[in-house]
């Protein structure tokens, strides 16, 4: 079996048998990968806390037909003020549930790999759920799903955009709206045209109120949900 090294993060694990656990990583070169990580769960295992969800990781596998095996694990970064805040543990596990279930097998995706592991670190650092709403926005962008904002997607008109519809991906006029959407607040379009085009950090310096906040996660999650078609079980936690 072909032997190679990665890093990535921890996407979610699932126990096997008595002592093994199935563990899902996004890695830099091979993508997603699932491998089998043999004795993790007897004490004093070789791995310890090290392949568990939002731990960065460098890994050696052995590769599989199905499952890959695990044969080294060390830390880059735990992420721990992660899993000792509440509010931040679940905003970053929806964040995996989003990855895990957009991506895709062994097609390696440098980008959202980059940005999983950024959104960790900013959310650790800087918690504020302004990081985990810019980051399900972003991955929509990666997936060819760029929200059109300026606009009726529907008729093209810039004028009375007042509502945004998950399934046409964008936002609608007055006019427009009376055929479906969720009705959307101008302060919410303003927060999030900034959030994608590129000021998250000044959005994360001066954050929106939190009734415009929680509109914009709210339309992230309809929008992401709608694309992946199927519920993200995180998304009652947050």
């Amino acid at each position: 079996m072909p032997l190679y090294r990665d890093q990535g993060v921890v996407l979610r694990t699932i126990k096997l048998g008595e002592t093994d656990r199935i563990v899902t990583v996004l890695s830099q070169g091979h993508g997603k990968v699932r491998a089998v990580a043999k004795g993790i769960r007897r004490p004093g295992s070789r791995f310890g806390a090290r392949l568990e969800p939002t731990v960065h990781v460098a890994f050696q596998c052995y590769e599989g037909r199905e499952l890959d095996v695990v044969t080294q694990a060390e830390t880059i970064d735990a992420n721990r003020a992660l899993r000792e805040h509440y509010a931040s543990l679940t905003h970053a596990i929806s964040m995996l549930e989003a990855v895990d279930q957009s991506t895709p097998e062994r097609e390696p995706n440098v980008a959202l790999y980059r940005m999983l592991v950024g959104a960790l670190r900013t959310l650790a650092t800087t918690p504020s759920p302004v990081v985990s709403t810019a980051f399900f926005w972003k991955l929509l962008s990666l997936e060819g799903l760029q929200p059109v904002l300026d606009e009726c997607v529907h008729c093209g008109s810039n004028e009375a955009l007042v509502a945004f519809h998950s399934f046409d991906g964008g936002v609608l006029c007055a006019g427009c709206a009376r055929l479906g959407g969720r009705p959307v607040a101008g302060e919410t379009l303003a927060a999030l045209r900034r959030i994608l085009g590129g000021d998250i950090r000044g959005v994360l310096a001066a954050p929106p109120e939190s009734k415009v906040l929680g509109e914009i996660e709210r339309l992230a999650l309809d929008a992401l949900e709608a694309h992946l078609e199927r519920r993200l079980r995180s998304a009652a936690l947050l």
